[in-house]
């Protein structure tokens, strides 16, 4: 008896053993059919996963269901952004309500490795907004097929970037871990939760407040449903080594937002943990700094916040007597006080103060000070700010430690002041202003791994005034270049404080610029990467450069005696009156290049006039030459031209070959054509030898191009005793559909050329056209294929038809093509405008809703535009304008 329960347990455990096993093939296709019906019902985003994990054993005895590679992208202005992707997407459900297909009942959520990207872009969309409009409708009218009866939820291991143009704010957490425990249907509740991430990065116009941080938070949240109200006291935050203490209450006010009540202050006042806050020092052995002084930081934000309100807060720092001392470097910095505080009494941006009273520090003897006092930022900006000191940029080196390879000298002094309301100078009210002082910079020297050779400023004399920064002297050396200039700054405030476009003319000479050191280019050029983003020309820039090189070599283009101007602005680089000797001849040039309409195909415009260049460098040392002129590779010579060139860059800032338009002439003035093949391949046809090679001179041609096409209007040439007419068609896929008259003497034909003639002659007499030659043979020639492989079909020219009339239809059908593609130009151009039009409509509504509730009844500029670094926009404009061709390893027909 006892050995038959022992079996039937036996079977029986086995039994269930095998149905959990199988459970999750079950029910695999119920849970996946509801989870996509459910997904697509309320999202509006292409939602994608690779498939459904369901266990039994993973959250034992609940039912575990897993999306596996989950995908959430965005749609319309979105589309090419991806909202979340997540490792897997776990949750534990009931197992009844799993077999049954309906009514599914989650109680704990696990997120593995999501990559999460936050956006609200420049026009106030959000990339979130992905709930369809009727949700709330539908989940009321209809019975739910998920229920939440959450007890546990965790994110590991999660990388969240926060982007909001509007503010230029924006944040970036690596390796975010957070958990939370609870009974979520609960009225009242403890919400358990813990927090860490290992880098924090909070940036705001340009500026990191917060660099890599590590940070922690530990909170129990007391959770009241009933009254939607939502509680925490805690001393477990960090900030590197920064502790602090917080406490506050959160309450949802249902469509008018939350009323937020939030205390916070660090219960230390050791000097060393706000040291922690700075990267430079914190990365670099801070358990072994010794550090001395108190600090003080507390703050709080209190009010109503919402779509339209943001709460008052008021943030405190204070440093007295801060000291430290890295015990392997000489010198310490000391005496470093600080006294700053960040004030909104109301949540008025308008009203916003912020206020660095005092900000002094001493570097072996030598004080520096600094204060800023900053009111009204919205409606009539307030300044009143001064720095006063000497840094020897030496001894940095000798109190922090720098990055390995790293040096740093110079002498950096400053004495310099300005007081009084910025919109002032915009209205060049400059007697209602107060600036003055200078900032001088003498014998500096920066080497890092970015700039292994070194960065040296040898003398940098700037001078203050109400209406400019004046750069009196500016000379130094960059990869062997000695350069120097002068130049003045309109607007240096407006551009740091008010994100207006820093406007600027610069004077600079150079004697020796090398482009291929300065962009680092590689020799391997089988190695194919991923294709070159196009530079985006900055919109807050309006910066004119005058310059003068003695000599400049790019790739294998030597220029000297270069001369010319350069402008940013509005989204545009625009090149003036450059010019200069090369190719052994003269080139000048004008041009643009603009991302405003689009940022991934720029737009470029070309003009150049080239004066008795070298027809072979010339092509060798210019792509577009190239496709233009393939004929050029065999012509030795000299060469005037001068072309106009309109289209688009694709990938690797490399022209897009279908956009391009324009038209210009070539005028060889002596030059020597040889190893031809449409030419050999004519002179075989006529058995004209002295066809084989040819010298010309003085010979013009006059060319168009549109959609990947040449049309070279008809020439005439005379070689050796023949009169050519010559023009048709070329492609940029060196295609041919020429037609050439030719008048060829009979006696240079020899036997197998006259053979050919009076073949011609019969085939015309054979359908009772009546014709002679004499001494003088009229020749019609079509010539076809491509550059390398050539047809010619021959014919004996009967009328007195000119090759103008005989290309008629080709012209015809180029000149058709050119109007439709300018048509699609125009149509694509106003749907651009168009849309650019609305987005700038929807912005300025928004700006002006926000000056209402900041409290500002004026109109003005719009101070939330995102800033870009000045160093960051000329790096990226000299890599991407002087950025060397690809070469081509592939063999062309």
């Amino acid at each position: 008896m006892f050995k038959k329960v022992i079996k039937i347990v036996l079977i029986s455990l086995l039994v269930l053993i095998a149905l959990a096993f199988a459970a999750p093939y079950l029910f695999k296709n119920q849970i996946v059919n509801l989870v996509k019906k459910e997904i697509n019902k309320k999202i509006n985003a292409k939602v994608d996963f690779k498939d459904v994990n369901i266990s039994l054993f993973r959250h034992f005895p609940k039912v575990a269901v897993g999306l596996d590679e989950l995908q959430v992208i965005g749609t319309g202005l979105f589309a090419a952004d991806t909202l979340i992707a997540a490792k897997r997407l776990d949750a534990a459900l009931n197992i009844m309500s799993v077999i049954q297909g309906t009514d599914m009942t989650i109680y704990s959520l696990f997120v593995e490795a999501p990559r999460i990207h936050v956006i609200v872009n420049k026009d106030g969309f959000k990339n979130w907004d992905i709930m369809k409009p009727d949700t709330v409708v539908a989940a009321t009218t209809s019975g739910k097929s998920f229920k939440m009866a959450l007890q546990q939820y965790a994110v590991h291991n999660a990388y969240i970037s926060f982007k909001d143009e509007t503010a230029a704010l924006g944040t970036e957490i690596f390796n975010l871990n957070h958990e939370g425990s609870g009974d979520f249907t609960s009225g009242q509740f403890t919400l358990k939760t813990s927090t860490n991430a290992d880098a924090v990065t909070v940036t705001y116009g340009g500026i990191a407040y917060l660099s890599n941080v590590k940070a922690v938070a530990d909170a129990d949240i007391q959770v009241d449903n009933k009254n939607n109200v939502y509680s925490f006291k805690t001393d477990k935050i960090s900030v590197n080594d920064l502790k602090i203490n917080g406490e506050g209450v959160i309450k949802n006010l249902a469509e008018k937002g939350y009323h937020m009540d939030i205390k916070f202050k660090s219960p230390s006042t050791d000097f060393k943990n706000i040291l922690s806050l700075v990267p430079a020092i914190y990365t670099n052995d801070f358990s072994k700094i010794k550090a001395s002084g108190t600090a003080i930081f507390d703050g709080f934000v209190k009010g109503l916040y919402n779509q339209t309100n943001i709460p008052a807060y008021h943030v405190n720092i204070e440093v007295k007597n801060g000291f430290f001392h890295y015990p392997d470097l000489p010198k310490p910095l000391q005496q470093l006080n600080i006294k700053a505080q960040i004030d909104n009494p109301d949540g008025v941006t308008d009203n916003t103060i912020v206020n660095v009273e005092k900000a002094h520090f001493e570097m072996d003897q030598e004080p520096f000070d600094i204060r800023v006092l900053v009111k009204k930022p919205i409606s009539n900006m307030f300044v009143d700010a001064a720095a006063k000191g000497k840094l020897d940029l030496g001894k940095v080196a000798q109190l922090i430690k720098l990055k390995a390879g790293t040096k740093l000298s110079g002498l950096l002094n400053a004495d310099v002041f300005v007081k009084g309301n910025v919109k002032d100078i915009e209205q060049q009210k400059f007697d209602q202003f107060t600036a003055g002082g200078t900032i001088d910079l003498n014998n500096f020297l920066y080497v890092a791994k970015d700039y292994p050779t070194g960065v040296k400023i040898n003398a940098l004399a700037t001078s203050f005034t109400p209406a400019m920064v004046d750069i009196r002297t500016l000379n130094g050396q960059y990869l062997s270049s000695n350069f120097n200039g002068s130049g003045q700054i309109n607007n240096l405030l407006n551009y740091m404080l008010q994100g207006k476009p820093l406007n600027a003319s610069l004077n600079l000479n150079a004697d020796n610029i090398n482009l291929n050191n300065w962009m680092g280019t590689s020799a391997d050029t089988t190695t194919k990467g991923p294709a070159a983003a196009p530079f985006a020309v900055p919109a807050n820039l309006n910066i004119v450069v005058t310059t003068n090189v003695d000599k400049l070599q790019y790739d294998k283009v030597e220029i000297t005696g270069l001369s010319g101007s350069l402008k940013i602005n509005d989204e545009t680089v625009t090149v003036a009156n450059v010019k200069g000797n090369a190719l052994d001849g003269a080139v000048m040039m004008n041009g643009t290049y603009s991302t405003k309409v689009s940022k991934t195909k720029p737009g470029i415009i070309l003009v150049y006039n080239v004066d008795k260049v070298d027809v072979q460098k010339t092509f060798a040392a210019f792509n577009t030459i190239q496709v233009l002129v393939p004929i050029g590779k065999f012509i030795a010579g000299k060469l005037t031209s001068q072309l106009t060139l309109k289209g688009k860059l694709g990938e690797n800032m490399m022209p897009d070959l279908t956009s391009l338009t324009g038209n210009g002439n070539l005028l060889l003035i002596e030059g020597f054509l040889s190893k031809f093949a449409p030419l050999e391949k004519i002179a075989g046809t006529l058995n004209i030898k002295a066809l084989e090679q040819i010298a010309v001179k003085d010979v013009k041609t006059y060319i168009e191009f549109s959609n990947g096409q040449v049309l070279v209007k008809p020439f005439t040439v005379k070689v050796n005793g023949i009169e050519m007419e010559i023009g048709g068609l070329q492609g940029f896929d060196r295609s041919l559909d020429y037609v050439i008259n030719m008048k060829v003497p009979r006696a240079m034909m020899g036997d197998k050329g006259n053979q050919l003639v009076n073949n011609l002659v019969s085939q015309v007499n054979s359908k009772g056209v009546p014709i002679k030659v004499g001494d003088i043979i009229n020749l019609n020639l079509k010539v076809g294929g491509f550059f390398k492989s050539p047809t010619v079909q021959t014919d004996l020219k009967q009328g007195a038809e000119n090759l103008a009339e005989q290309l008629k239809q080709q012209i015809s059908d180029f000149a058709k093509a050119k109007i439709d593609s300018t048509k699609q130009a125009i149509t694509s151009a106003v749907t651009d405008t168009i849309a650019s039009i609305k987005k700038q409509a929807i912005a300025s509504a928004k700006n002006e809703l926000l000056k209402q509730l900041s409290g500002n009844k004026n109109t003005g500029a719009d101070s939330n535009k995102p800033a870009v670094k000045p160093q960051d926009a000329v790096k990226g404009l000299i890599n991407n304008l002087f950025k060397k061709k690809t070469r081509d390893t592939t063999t062309k027909q």
